[in-house]
């Protein structure tokens, strides 16, 4: 395997972090902005359209992970994937028709889904399993801060220049995100390690092939750690909806401002939190970093309902800020532990996160029909109580995985899955 201590290839991951966080979501929530605000489009109008491509990103993870897994070229599925995703906003403006707008945004959604499980794996093929911990924090440190500096430039410029300076913004972005990847050399990329296979200049040729897909299913921690995901997703989707609908509630003429606050400053948290998993998940473990995310989760959601203030929401949403950032630095982790020598690292983050898709998008149906018959504290208490279950259940059935990362025997690996 390359050196992957150089400096260039280390910025160069810095930079592709950092510009990608704004092009792998495509226009995100500022779609429904624009097809109001611009469009004039009806309201369920909108949501279908942003129901179609959330489907089609949730269709997609999958088979994007399997394609990663078996792809040489990783490099160019990334580009391919920024440059269909900003086609796709591009041409909005040029179309009318709702089917046409639709298939724009699933392009967008489908395209958006190969960068996340590709990044990790370029990260993981530089710079291997030791390291691999360190690096992505930082790469989930550089994602949020790009998340937030794209917030805060869309949301400052917005209003000189409208809804439109997105387009822009995402464009210039996803040029760079480009530029960002072609500066990574492909020799760097050792794609069997990539993939969770071992290194073949230390293991030899006789662990180059990957396992069958078996061995992922009868994983017992790999099955638990997949239900835990989708339980912190169910209970945590809802929750930055319904602080903005609160908000707007509370102050129709400030929702929209007071709910840019709370994304951006609950990525701001995210940035020093990422760093700080990546850091210490050799040390700590992954047990102990997941329990504190699904338990602060539980926390957020019980604190929610105890004012309408509007400075005391915004601050509980910065709780989000840490559960949201040990997620992103932990998952990739706990994946590549559990799946070191089976050769399939990205497709079971693929699998996981359709999984995740399925259960954030049900938290919203289920926290509506709530607030419908109970009202927004019922909603927020049930969302806590949900990653509460999960909190106990995660303690109680799931192992440490850290030590599957420091075996560097691929027949070792595969045993230890199905202990």
């Amino acid at each position: 395997m390359q050196p992957s201590g150089t400096t260039t290839v280390e910025r160069a991951l810095d930079a592709l972090n950092f510009f990608l966080a704004d092009v792998r979501d495509g226009l995100g929530p500022y779609l429904a902005i624009y097809l109001l605000t611009e469009r004039k489009w009806d309201e369920a109008s909108i949501g279908s359209v942003m129901s179609i491509a959330a489907i089609a990103g949730i269709l997609a993870q999958t088979p994007a992970g399997a394609l990663i897994d078996r792809s040489r070229a990783k490099r160019a599925l990334m580009i391919a994937a920024a440059i269909a995703v900003t086609a796709a906003c591009l041409l909005l403006p040029l179309l009318d028709r709702f089917e046409l707008v639709a298939a724009t945004q699933a392009l967008a959604a489908a395209s958006g889904s190969v960068l996340a499980p590709a990044i990790a794996a370029v990260t993981l093929g530089i710079v291997g399993p030791k390291a691999f911990a360190a690096r992505t924090g930082r790469n989930e440190a550089f994602n949020h801060a790009g998340n937030a500096v794209a917030a805060a430039i869309a949301g400052g410029t917005a209003y000189w220049f409208g809804p439109v300076v997105v387009f822009w913004l995402l464009a210039a972005m996803a040029l760079a995100s480009i530029a960002a990847t072609l500066s990574i050399p492909p020799a760097a990329i050792d794609h069997q390690v990539a993939r969770g296979l071992d290194d073949m200049e230390e293991h030899g040729a006789s662990q180059d092939r990957p396992s069958g897909f078996r061995v992922l299913l009868t994983c017992r921690p790999l099955l638990i750690f997949a239900v835990s995901t989708v339980i912190f997703h169910f209970a945590n989707a809802a929750m930055l909806p319904l602080v903005g609908q609160k908000l707007a509630l509370v102050n129709r003429n400030l929702g929209t401002s007071l709910m840019s606050v709370c994304i951006i400053a609950a990525q701001i948290v995210m940035v020093p939190v990422a760093m700080l998993v990546g850091r210490k998940a050799d040390v700590w473990g992954r047990k102990p970093i997941f329990a504190t995310a699904l338990a602060v989760l539980a926390i957020r959601g019980a604190l929610y309902p105890l004012s309408d203030n509007p400075y005391w929401l915004v601050s509980v949403q910065l709780l989000d800020g840490i559960g949201a950032g040990i997620f992103g630095a932990l998952f990739p982790l706990v994946i590549a532990d559990l799946t070191h020598g089976t050769g399939h690292f990205n497709i079971s983050q693929g699998a996981i996160a359709t999984a995740t898709g399925l259960g954030g998008a049900l938290s919203t149906a289920v926290a509506g029909f709530i607030i419908v018959h109970a009202g927004y504290s019922a909603a927020f208490l049930f969302l806590a109580a949900v990653a509460c279950a999960g909190l106990i259940g995660y303690c109680a059935l799931m192992p440490e995985t850290l030590r599957a990362a420091t075996t560097t025997s691929r027949t070792t690996a595969l045993a230890s899955l199905n202990e």
